[in-house]
């Protein structure tokens, strides 16, 4: 945390983040293949939407996406000691939901765009127990509409084997992570509840297709 005094993008901190999400992976036997990196442009801003089956999404996603990766976080987080300022500091978005700040949301954008960080979102809100999808939630949809920032859909396959939900053990395996064509988008400062619904429903689409068809295999 100390980092960002000094890196106030947050590349250090990344770093160490990515170098946890390898040692994680090494030492309990995952690997991991990527499919469709050509799609997306090194160095570029982008809203990761994944689907999320494991705790183990994060690692592997952090190490294999070769991106400044940042979250969206509680606003109450930022009123934490050190951390909540560490997470302002190096580019991660607070959102208070009770209170939509639109500039906020633009300045927040207008950061990660200078700083080349991306985000990554999980709009299921919760992990899959079956491999099966669950129906996204509009939230983070919503803002990656109102800042104007291309989404890049990607479905994560097979990482619920490597620890299952409700579990702490966890089993050498092999994850599969599928990189979809970026979803171009125009800022659009109040979508409609109808807007928002349609896209999340459109990510999904393309996400689903792999990941439920592995699930449907025998085990």
């Amino acid at each position: 945390m100390t980092s960002s005094f000094f890196d106030r993008r947050g590349y250090f901190a990344h770093r160490c983040a990515r170098a946890w999400s390898w040692l994680i992976l090494a030492t309990t036997g995952v690997d991991v293949t990527v499919h469709g990196l050509e799609r997306v442009v090194r160095g570029k801003t982008y809203v990761f939407v994944a689907n999320h089956q494991s705790i183990y999404d994060i690692p592997c996603l952090f190490w294999h996406i070769p991106f400044q990766l940042r979250i969206i976080a509680k606003e109450s987080l930022g009123r934490f000691p050190v951390l909540g300022p560490h997470l302002k500091r190096t580019g991660h978005m607070l959102v208070d939901r009770s209170k939509p700040d639109r500039a906020g949301i633009f300045g927040w954008a207008s950061r990660l765009t200078a700083n080349g960080l991306s985000l990554i979102v999980f709009p299921e809100g919760t992990r899959s127990r079956d491999g099966f999808m669950n129906k996204f939630k509009g939230g983070s949809i919503m803002l990656a509409m109102q800042a104007g920032l291309p989404i890049v859909p990607i479905s994560v396959i097979g990482s619920r084997h490597v620890m299952k939900k409700g579990e702490l053990t966890t089993r050498p395996g092999h994850v599969t992570l599928i990189v979809h064509d970026p979803i171009q988008m125009e800022a659009n400062a109040e979508p409609t509840v109808e807007q928002v619904r349609q896209l999340a429903d459109r990510i999904r689409d393309v996400i689903r297709p792999s990941v439920e068809h592995e699930a449907s295999q025998p085990a």
